[in-house]
């Protein structure tokens, strides 16, 4: 268990570092996205693919898998989406809205009680991200865009765990980007349409932050999570997730001084999403010390 909480906050912290990049790289979030997928998938397969550590599966589970990769990829681009319209601060406090939907979304897919404690921190969470916007509404159309990808977030690790019974975590992360990429190579024609890119090749500051992305926030990031889900419940570790924000707003503060355009309520939504964090953990603990 305590193996399995430090791997899911490394993989937490490695995902604070994908708002920066976000900003950084220079591509329209479609592109962005179906760069990351790419490289990645093509990672896997040659580091899991050549080393036979691929389970062979049905094409029904091959299919479940894809889906599940689609719903992942179309978070990416709704998240770097909230950035481009917004900025990284905001994307990632709109990330926080993961808790809420996780405890009203997982007991309806898993066809189970609700958890009142879950859904009362959820709440929780959701008044820190009310009082940060209610008092700033610069970024209107970049928190639903962010809400929206916190909604595909929640989905995700509900999912993903159920397939994780059955399919060992190599085979899923390569199927699952892979499945990824190749729903989203066929919509972006269409994405494109309606949000026109600048350009379609990324520089080559764009390409070695692409790799960096790939290799460590999404091979390495994907790993240490579905080890996670193995011993921890999805609303845990979409929970923990909410501490992506706070690492990635830091650095966002760091290389962007986006501090600057930020008030009091920012620092009380954060501050009562940090409470929320905090006392799931303690719940989780003193569950499984009993």
């Amino acid at each position: 268990m305590k193996t399995a909480f430090l791997r899911l906050h490394l993989a937490v912290f490695l995902a604070g570092f994908t708002g920066i990049l976000g900003r950084l790289i220079t591509l329209n979030e479609g592109l962005l996205v179906w760069y990351r997928l790419m490289f990645s998938a093509i990672t896997l397969w040659f580091l899991f693919g050549l080393k036979g550590r691929l389970q062979k599966i049905s094409l029904h589970t091959i299919a479940q898998i894809t889906g599940v990769g689609f719903i992942a990829a179309l978070h990416w681009v709704t998240f770097y989406g909230a950035i481009k319209y917004a900025n990284v601060s905001v994307a990632l406090v709109c990330f926080s809205a993961i808790g809420f939907f996780t405890a009203i979304v997982e007991p309806l897919i898993l066809r189970k009680k609700p958890v009142i404690p879950e859904i009362l921190l959820g709440l929780l969470m959701m008044a820190g991200i009310y009082i940060i916007f209610h008092f700033d509404v610069r970024y209107k159309t970049g928190i639903i865009i962010g809400m929206i990808s916190a909604l595909l977030a929640a989905i995700f690790p509900v999912l993903n765990r159920q397939l994780l019974k059955r399919v060992n975590v190599e085979t899923i992360t390569t199927y699952e980007l892979s499945g990824g990429f190749l729903t989203l190579t066929l919509l972006l024609p269409f994405y494109l349409q309606r949000f026109p890119a600048d350009h379609f090749w990324p520089n080559l500051s764009d390409f070695g932050w692409l790799l960096f992305l790939a290799w460590f926030c999404t091979v390495w990031a994907f790993q240490l999570s579905a080890y996670a889900l193995k011993y921890i419940s999805a609303f845990t570790v979409n929970l923990s997730y909410n501490l992506e924000p706070v690492y990635g707003i830091l650095l966002a503060f760091l290389v962007y001084k986006e501090n600057k355009y930020l008030g009091w309520n920012f620092y009380m939504g954060v501050a009562i999403i940090l409470l929320a964090v905090s006392l799931q953990m303690l719940r989780v603990y003193k569950a499984k010390t009993r």
